[in-house]
């Protein structure tokens, strides 16, 4: 019986130091990934300010999947869609300007410079042209279609 006592004097004793040492070291909350995305662009900074659309990739030369944004979204290039690279090193005035600090960062602005979608990372290329669709004629991708990770800002 007395070891039974001091069995439960000590398991007692574990738990009540265990919740002291609980309350005194509080645990940090999880690291959050906080990386911008411009919601408005100066149209006059890129390439043909009068195209209806631009797609700007922010980029780098040491980013692999840089170069596969890059790629896809050459392919959007036309009268009304103007599509252009913006190197970290070449233009490193408008990473800073549009604070930039994730690569490839690609942003879908309107003609006013209203970014109406964004992708981080490197989009699949059917995402990336179903949200360039949607955007350019509203109704054309199916309903519920979320474009994988693209961002889309509200029009205003």
């Amino acid at each position: 019986m007395e070891r039974v006592l001091v069995a439960a004097a000590l398991v007692g004793l574990a738990i009540a130091v265990a919740a002291v040492l609980r309350r005194r070291s509080p645990t940090d909350p999880p690291t959050q990934a906080a990386w911008t995305v411009p919601g408005q662009v100066d149209r006059g900074d890129f390439d043909r300010p009068e195209a209806p659309w631009l797609v700007a990739v922010f980029s780098s030369a040491t980013c692999l999947s840089c170069a596969g944004t890059r790629a896809k979204a050459e392919q959007l290039a036309s009268a009304a869609v103007v599509v252009q690279e913006i190197d970290a090193v070449e233009r490193r005035n408008l990473h800073q300007r549009y604070r930039i600090d994730a690569v490839p960062c690609l942003v879908i602005a309107d003609h006013e410079g209203v970014v109406r979608a964004s992708f981080l990372g490197e989009p699949s290329a059917a995402d990336l042209w179903a949200a360039v669709a949607e955007l350019r004629e509203p109704g054309s991708t199916p309903s519920g279609c979320d474009h994988g990770r693209a961002h889309h800002h509200s029009s205003r």
